[in-house]
């Protein structure tokens, strides 16, 4: 089933990168009593994800913020070492935004977020979503067709939404 506005999201448990190594996060510590901003997309490194999806949150950070949003998350289906890379070769870390794995597709299931597209070689993967949650409920969800296509899952779109 996949989650819809007015749901109370998952506590699934995410990773990072911390100082000794990767740590284990939980959803709800970075929810409870905040507002959030969380974005999955396919995978670290992938075309729309690197040229479109992330730079449409780093460009519309400051705008967030504004709004009151504590924290903008980027969600994939990779290992914390491959997020943090990431994170740190686009600029997105530094702009202040926060790179977790779904290592083990645990939220990205629970959420109902999941797909496959073998000829692209991704098996196991997170369709591309923005949502905002405010105490851990989403307000906002708004979803793609198409994992290849970052329109309404954009920052300037959510952004637009709340």
């Amino acid at each position: 089933m996949t989650i819809s506005v007015g749901d109370t999201l998952p506590d699934a448990n995410l990773l990072r990168m911390g100082a000794e190594g990767p740590e284990g996060v939980s959803l709800s510590s970075l929810t409870k009593g905040r507002k959030v901003v969380i974005f999955g997309l396919p995978g670290a490194y992938t075309g729309t994800c690197t040229s479109a999806h992330v730079p449409s949150f780093m460009r519309t950070k400051g705008d967030f913020d504004a709004k009151g949003v504590d924290e903008i998350i980027c969600v994939s289906v990779n290992d914390p070492f491959v997020m943090a890379a990431w994170g740190e070769s686009t600029g997105a870390a530094d702009a202040g935004l926060t790179f977790l794995g779904d290592a083990a597709s645990e939220l990205t299931n629970a959420i109902g977020m999941a797909f496959d597209a073998p000829p692209a070689g991704l098996h196991g993967r997170s369709k591309r979503y923005a949502l905002y949650a405010e105490d851990g409920v989403v307000k906002v969800l708004q979803a793609e067709e198409s994992p290849g296509v970052c329109e309404t899952s954009g920052g300037e779109a959510l952004l637009a939404s709340i």
